[in-house]
């Protein structure tokens, strides 16, 4: 190959792998959405209940195996009843025109394990310590070695596993984000008993990860008890963390400011657009859902950049207002997807409450990228007072479809009673489980940066790029 050939191809490699440093998304479309069905099971063993698809704490497409993975959460029942973590491959055809999704189908359930002992959704035992126990809600594949990262909310932590669900390593947790009551840390401490650290239930939500696999970031639902929470409110700061992903050590921490500090307002869903810049998903917890009140759905997509952001990993952030004098915030851009403005016939036009899952898709042939974004339908379970579990049943063609929901044993259709109100109630055939939802979307994406193939890859990206500068030479 001539001198100028070789720089052509290392210029052309150089630009895969680094990508332009700046990004802008574009108009964003909506193409059209799936109600996926509640009563959906999976392809591993057990009962019905057992296998229920949870659909998407979190989406992830791997573009250099045309792979769309979708993760389920710590299972049915709060932290209640034993279910084996686990996150699900799927696929999906995608309209390379239009990027219209249709023929959604589960492909391979992946069981998470350590030691050859599966990851349950149990909340911890032993309240100062962790073990087997993991509510997963974060997932991304790191494009160097193939591995799976997952964060956790029970931690709130951040794993590291094989592509046949082992734990490979366990990611250092900040000593200011584990949760503290006066006598240490404990896991299942209730907010208003702990000093410092992450809220129960609002750990380490989002994941993304950069484009060269180099760093991974997670990011907290809501900021730390030391930020601003009180009894009545949280407050208006979270915290993006900044991982090293050849070290497993946290490098940094990055102050979030949300909208507002109410109903339930917190991040879902954190996704890399190049190395300083992402989509947030930030929602609050109104919408068709199990327990959920029906007004004023709030749920959007936003940019977020972290170039010139301040590492606030020693810093407490003020419930609302201003960061301390010469603390910077991550830059938050505008809106850019509005999950609310388009709804599905199939739940009654409403929007759905748990918005949780966002990705990057494939690029279409007009040169626009295919965004996915899902919903978390908590398995349709919800549990009473004493910790029962009930299947929860919706009839979306009324008014407020859970409160005139009906609640059943879980696994059951008989014995059955209305949500409202306790009197007994029978199924009928207009009655079904809170669908999964999955909504497609067009932009242009400037500058977009796709996470790096694996240096097999690389070695036939290489090839090619050799073998076409070959024809070029027998065309001259």
């Amino acid at each position: 190959m001539s001198p100028i050939r070789t720089t052509l191809a290392t210029a052309a490699l150089l630009a895969l792998a680094h990508g332009a440093t700046a990004q802008t998304v574009g108009p964003v479309a909506f193409v059209n959405g799936l109600a996926l069905s509640g009563s959906l099971t999976d392809l591993s063993s057990g009962s019905d209940f057992e296998r229920r698809v949870g659909y998407f704490s979190d989406i992830y497409y791997d573009r250099h195996r045309n792979e769309w993975w979708g993760l389920s959460d710590r299972g049915p029942g709060g932290g209640t009843l034993p279910y084996e973590t686990r996150v699900q491959r799927f696929t999906l055809d995608v309209d390379g025109v239009t990027g219209a999704i249709s023929n959604f189908q589960v492909v391979q359930t992946l069981k998470f394990s350590a030691a050859g002992i599966a990851l349950n959704g149990l909340a911890p035992a032993v309240p100062s310590f962790l073990g087997f126990s993991f509510d997963p809600e974060g997932f991304v594949v790191n494009p160097v070695t193939g591995n799976l990262l997952v964060s956790d909310e029970y931690g709130p932590s951040l794993y590291e596993f094989d592509r046949s669900g082992q734990l490979v390593r366990a990611y250092e947790t900040p000593a200011n984000l584990l949760p503290r009551t006066a006598a240490g840390v404990d896991f299942n401490a209730a907010p208003a008993t702990l000093v410092a650290g992450r809220e129960g239930n609002r750990g380490m939500e989002g994941l993304a990860i950069s484009p060269d696999g180099r760093y991974a970031y997670g990011v907290l639902q809501n900021g730390t008890v030391q930020d601003g929470w009180t009894a009545s409110s949280r407050g208006t700061y979270t915290r993006i963390v900044k991982y090293d992903t050849a070290t497993g050590q946290a490098v940094g921490q990055y102050a979030y400011k949300l909208e507002s500090a109410g109903q339930g307002r917190g991040i879902s869903a954190l996704v890399a657009l190049g190395n300083d810049k992402f989509m947030i998903l930030e929602r609050n917890n109104r919408g068709v859902g199990v327990g959920a009140t029906l007004a004023s759905a709030d749920k959007n997509v936003y940019i977020v950049d972290l170039a010139g952001a301040s590492d606030v990993t020693n810093v407490n952030l003020p419930a609302t207002g201003a960061l301390p004098v010469g603390v910077t915030a991550a830059t938050k851009g505008a809106r850019i997807i509005d999950l609310d403005a388009n709804t599905l016939a199939a739940l009654g036009n409403r929007s759905p409450e748990k918005w949780e899952g966002l990705a990057v898709g494939p690029q279409l042939a007009n040169g626009k990228y295919l965004l996915l974004a899902g919903t978390d339908n908590d398995y349709s379970v919800t549990q009473n007072g004493t910790g029962t579990q009930f299947d929860v049943w919706f009839r979306m063609s009324d008014a407020d479809p859970y409160a005139s929901s009906i609640q059943c044993p879980v696994g059951s259709l008989t014995g059955c009673t209305f949500t409202t109100g306790g009197a007994a109630a029978a199924l009928s055939a207009d009655y079904s489980l809170l669908p999964g939802v999955l909504h497609a979307y067009t932009a242009d994406i400037t500058g977009y940066t796709a996470p790096v193939p694996e240096p097999g890859t690389w070695a036939l990206w290489a090839a090619g790029l050799a073998l076409g500068a070959a024809r070029l030479r027998r065309r001259g």
